[in-house]
């Protein structure tokens, strides 16, 4: 397939870019980690060698202040230029162009020096910022330009200016967080003067051939952010200023509303970059769950941006662009917008990578071994583990076979791709599938391996994945007809009933609830408008900061359904950093009843006997599903170590069920393949 909007080049009268697609701003925690330069340098030029226009780095700070955390890294002083050439020089060497971003934190720092306009706390952090003086003010901006300045010197061919997400420039322009009485603050005249500044200021001193991209805040969603008009008049001004191009933030981080995870439907928000063409004459950039080429040509085709700005796709597959433009679309690996292995790591002080490809931010650490000696390999079970160690082992030259006992690949993807609003595991399935085939895998599904087979075989390697099973309930009544596994309870939620109890409330717990919420009929990933609807999201963007005046969340959800959980801390504590508030915001508009600290007592024919604040229950329900964890599927693996079989490998749920995800199993499957 072509795409030939995605792959017309943009002329910005000094430099081209050479395709339509940008690599967004992502930070990946190597930019302060011990031998981190050397790690994204080689990150950032195998997305440069795959073919992407233009690469914008994560958040550099300008000044102490500025960092999103104490030993967060800055560009200040003319020693730290040497820390960035190495990057630079690896992006031009893929033939790519780099933008650094400069990023404030402003109020959202995680240090006690943070600054702001005035002295209001964000509800996300737990220092309260230092209001800025005037003075202050002036410095701040002086170090934009000396950042900028510095990025120049070591090779960046531009900057991004962040201005959206909430953070500092934000502050500024919204009366909420700027009441300030000087001239930074009052009028939206006077608020929007610092992005105003920095902008122009850095234009005179960078030059003309230098690229400055502004971040603007387009839809704020929260209370009392910018309005349309206001959002139109500081776009106009940040083009007189000298900003080459802009690009699309949606949302600030304190934000209520999801806006990358994985429920919000492709392209979800091109719709708001559509709106200020026209209004200004600069090309425009835009964002958010953007993850297929098909989408991004669309986008550019239907007149919504003059540029696709994909950040974790470029993660996933680093040769996105590459397969897209020689036709072969279907061997990307799909970025699934799970956020597990990116932003929560990220969140979470750890090294970003992703779900789908744990070589990203990798790149130095997990390398194939030369000059393999090939070896016939076997795989049993083709669940994320087994196929991933399937495709690498394949890759290196071995010869894999792999052993399914279902008529089907994918193990507990399968499971997921049925749940609202996770229908992009489609895709990893449908990219494992092609890559099965592409390098010569022999699959044998609807096999049961028998130790017989193996032995006639006489396999080099045998790797075991033969994934998990459900945790069995031991209590009374569990074995009564209306008890399910989740198992059981996703394969046919039509044979749950309209009250419901589900035991445990993990990750799984949540998927069920979800299932059970929506119409069984839904099969398809939510529409736009719809999305909008049901989060209160403003599709005419009339009204101030893009939020409807009330809550018009209307709930799918036409069961009365029990979450329930023994521990006393929150329901879903377990769940993704960056998602999990979106999953009990969900539940909770649905009217699921989350109870937690609840001791079970038995299951009868009519409900389920609980104690909760020393307190007995009866909740009279029709189903009860149970979702108390996993337990290991590794008999086969046992039987072939007893009985003295070499070379065996155990991998994935078959190792360790214990908060298993697919983050590690797919990790699991492709260190072992690399290993032989």
């Amino acid at each position: 397939m072509n795409y030939p909007e995605l792959f017309s080049p943009l002329n910005l009268g000094f430099t081209t870019i050479k395709n339509r697609s940008l690599m967004g701003s992502m930070h990946t925690g190597l930019e302060e980690a011990k031998g981190g330069v050397e790690r994204i340098a080689a990150y950032y030029e195998a997305r440069a060698r795959g073919g992407v226009g233009l690469i914008v780095t994560g958040g550099i700070s300008p000044n102490l202040a500025g960092r999103v955390a104490p030993f967060s890294c800055q560009l200040s002083f003319s020693w730290q230029v040497k820390n960035h050439t190495p990057i630079t020089q690896a992006v031009h060497r893929g033939g790519g162009k780099i933008c650094m971003q400069i990023l404030h934190s402003g109020r959202y720092g995680y240090h006690p020096f943070l600054v702001s306009p005035s002295r209001k706390k964000s509800p996300i952090t737990p220092f309260t910022p230092w209001a800025l003086t005037g003075r202050g003010v002036e410095k701040t901006i002086s170090d934009y330009v000396n950042c900028a300045h510095l990025a120049k010197k070591a090779g960046y061919d531009g900057v991004e200016v962040m201005g959206s997400e909430g953070y500092l420039i934000n502050q500024f322009i919204v009366a909420k967080t700027n009441q300030r009485k000087d001239k930074w603050g009052g009028d939206y005249e006077n608020r929007i003067q610092f992005p105003i500044e920095i902008v122009r200021r850095i234009r005179e001193k960078v030059g003309r051939k230098f690229i400055i991209i502004y971040r603007l805040s387009m839809l704020d969603l929260v209370e009392g952010g910018s309005s349309w008009d206001e959002v139109v008049m500081l776009a106009k001004e940040i083009e007189k200023a000298g900003a080459t191009i802009i690009n699309t933030g949606i949302g600030w981080h304190e934000a209520r509303i999801p806006t990358i995870a994985t429920m919000v439907p492709r392209g979800g928000f091109s719709w708001v970059t559509k709106k200020l063409k026209g209004e200004v004459s600069i090309p425009l950039i835009t964002t958010n769950r953007i993850n297929t080429p098909e989408i991004a040509n669309e986008i550019i085709k239907d007149g919504h941006a003059d540029m696709v700005s994909m950040a974790r796709p470029m993660l996933a597959d680093p040769d996105f662009m590459l397969k897209a433009k020689v036709g072969k679309s279907d061997e990307i690996n799909t970025c699934i917008g799970c956020n597990q292995a990116c932003l929560d790591h990220v969140f979470k002080g750890e090294i970003a990578s992703c779900l789908v490809n744990p070589y990203a931010c990798h790149e130095t650490e997990l390398v194939p071994k030369k000059n393999i000696i090939p070896k016939k390999v076997a795989i049993i079970g083709a669940g994320p583990s087994g196929v991933s160690c399937a495709i690498e082992a394949a890759k290196l030259g071995h010869e894999v076979h792999l052993y399914e006992k279902n008529n089907e690949i994918g193990g507990q993807f399968n499971f997921a791709k049925i749940i609202p609003g996770k229908e992009e595991f489609h895709e990893t399935i449908r990219y494992f599938e092609v890559m099965l085939k592409k390098y010569g895998v022999h699959q044998h599904l609807k096999t049961e391996v028998s130790i017989e087979s193996l032995q006639e075989n006489d396999y080099d390697e045998i790797i075991v994945s033969s994934g998990i099973k459900p945790r069995k309930l031991d209590l009374e009544g569990a074995d009564l007809p209306h008890v399910f596994s989740y198992m059981e309870a996703l394969k046919d939620v039509s044979k749950i009933g309209q009250r419901v109890a589900i035991i445990g409330a993990g990750g799984i717990g949540f998927d069920v609830a979800e299932s059970l919420i929506h119409p069984a009929d839904i099969n398809e990933p939510q529409e736009v408008g719809e999305f909008l609807k049901d989060w209160g999201i403003d599709e005419a963007n009339e009204k101030r900061g893009g939020l409807l005046d009330q809550d018009t969340y209307e709930s799918h959800n036409s069961r009365e359904i029990f979450l329930m959980q023994r521990k006393e801390s929150k329901l879903g504590a377990s769940l993704g950093k960056t998602t999990g508030w979106i999953h009990r915001l969900s539940l909770k508009k649905a009217g699921v009843n989350m109870l937690r600290g609840v001791e079970y007592k038995k299951i009868t024919p009519e409900g389920i006997l609980i104690s909760q604040n020393g307190e007995e229950r009866h909740i009279e329900v029709d189903s009860v599903v149970v979702c108390a964890g996993q337990l290991s599927n590794n008999d086969l693996y046992a039987k072939l170590e007893s009985l003295g079989f070499k070379n065996i490998h155990l991998i994935g749920g078959a190792k360790i069920a214990m908060e298993i995800d697919a983050k590690k199993a797919i990790q699991d499957g492709i260190k072992v393949a690399l290993s032989l």
